[in-house]
């Protein structure tokens, strides 16, 4: 029997109980709809996390710190391999410059903050203050920004933190209370200015000198040695108050645990003294910045792992949340697989009505069987006829099925936008449905209405012809 024949066929066959075969039809789009609506909600809530991840400056950037601070408990090499730590190059400014050189590298920023204090309305107040370079402006951790960004990479402002600007305004929540909202803590303070206090260090022969004005230590670093003298001069600095926001200091989410933040190129402009210049001498008396940390920007997640091994051939330490991810993407693996098996639970009971549908075919047309095999028709013709009219409501129910799965998930993520909305919070995408899923549903669909076809199709032709043309 040929191709179109057997399709003209099939499809006659279909419309002679259009109601049964519509029915059936529904069932199967009803089950392909659930398994589109679950994986398409496992898939969004996976890119949801991927986009939080990656918009908060963490899932494409890689943590770089010295291997040096590991010599005083460790006198060999680390489980890591490389050298040992006290043989380690410094993660100083020329290595923070080569770092950046690197391939898949946007750019490698160092971690420069400190404790200092800041005098606003006659008051002091200490806390921790930090440099954030200008890229982390798109940062989503700014999403609630009271204010403006920096204007300048170098322009003496601040962005503070809520819980700072609550204390600057004798606003502090106490226990149990909620706190006051971003916008009525920004609007007193938008403007003003602050005095910051600060520790520069000098080597020796630049110290300036002492005077009531300024503070200068003398910090003796080898006997005898004037190159590995250094003075710590006290200066004061004003700063303008350009934005407040809701950062937590302590999460996740921010860029820093800092209350307070500064143009990243203003901070590397005042040479703040670091801690990791007064915990080593060497370091101490150069005139060449040393980090702690320094933090580098990938160009795409995927090649973070490059970026990785890259800087440990250099000798240095290395974290990213790619290696804390790990687990994540395991959590998320192990969702989708189980969204598609209750998913695809609705689809089995749809591939039961299949079956229930051809066996009632044979039924009614055992006469129109028992002809075809009397005229010449094969077993294999019988089976592809019934194969076929599995096939094409397997196809029309697949179809079917992923516009109501869209459908059900844009109503869902309608939903969830409004209950966002009312709770003040941005809008999300919680649900995605990826072109492999539409095509895996339709022919998985297909897959099971042939499947389903099985045993209808080999009952027809098991048909003896004498005894089908005797049915009445």
């Amino acid at each position: 029997m040929k191709a179109y024949d057997l399709a003209e066929l099939a499809v006659r066959n279909l419309k002679e109980s259009v109601l049964r075969n519509s029915l059936t039809t529904v069932g199967i789009s009803v089950g392909v709809a659930s398994l589109v609506a679950m994986l398409s909600l496992g898939i969004g809530l996976q890119q949801l996390a991927t986009r939080r991840l990656v918009k908060s400056g963490l899932f494409d950037t890689v943590v770089v710190t010295s291997r040096r601070d590991l010599r005083n408990f460790n006198r060999g090499d680390d489980s890591g391999g490389g050298p040992a730590p006290a043989e380690s190059p410094a993660l100083d400014e020329p290595a923070r410059q080569q770092i950046e050189k690197l391939p898949n590298v946007v750019e490698a920023y160092p971690d420069l903050r400190f404790i200092t204090s800041f005098t606003y309305d006659d008051k002091p107040h200490l806390t921790m203050v930090a440099g954030i370079p200008s890229s982390y402006k798109t940062n989503d951790a700014f999403e609630g920004l009271q204010g403006s960004f920096f204007s300048a990479e170098t322009a003496p402002e601040v962005i503070l933190q809520k819980t700072f600007a609550g204390e600057l305004l004798g606003k502090t929540a106490k226990p149990g209370t909620d706190e006051a909202p971003v916008a009525q803590l920004a609007a007193p303070l938008l403007g003003k200015e602050m005095t910051m206090r600060y520790a520069e260090r000098v080597s020796a022969p630049e110290a300036p000198d002492i005077t009531p004005q300024t503070q200068t230590g003398l910090h003796p670093l080898g006997a005898g040695d004037e190159a590995s003298t250094y003075s710590i001069v006290s200066h004061e600095l004003k700063v303008k108050i350009v934005g407040v926001t809701d950062l937590d200091p302590d999460s996740m989410r921010g860029p820093v645990r800092a209350r307070v933040l500064l143009p990243l190129k203003l901070v590397e402009s005042l040479h703040v003294v670091q801690p990791t210049a007064l915990r080593d001498t060497t370091q101490a008396a150069s005139k060449v910045p040393t980090y702690s940390t320094v933090s580098v920007r990938v160009k795409d997640p995927a090649r973070i792992q490059r970026v990785e091994d890259a800087v440990k051939k250099m000798g240095f330490n290395t974290f990213s949340m790619l290696d804390a991810t790990r687990s994540l993407r395991r959590f998320f693996a192990v969702l989708d697989l189980f969204l598609g098996i209750f998913g695809s639970l609705a689809l089995a009971v749809a591939s039961i009505g299949i079956v229930n549908t051809l066996v009632m075919a044979i039924l009614e047309r055992r006469r129109e069987i028992g002809i075809m095999k009397a005229i010449g028709a094969s077993d294999g013709d019988v089976k592809k006829l019934f194969f076929a009219e599995a096939g094409v409501m397997g196809a029309l129910g697949g179809a079917l099925g992923v516009a109501l799965g869209w459908t059900i998930g844009r109503v869902i993520n309608a939903g969830t936008n409004i209950y966002l909305k009312r709770q003040e919070l941005a809008p999300e995408q919680i649900w995605f449905v990826p072109w492999w899923l539409v095509v895996g549903a339709i022919i998985f669909a297909i897959i099971i209405s042939f499947i389903s076809g099985l045993y209808p199709a080999a009952r027809a032709a098991r048909l003896d012809p004498v005894q089908a043309l005797r049915y009445e």
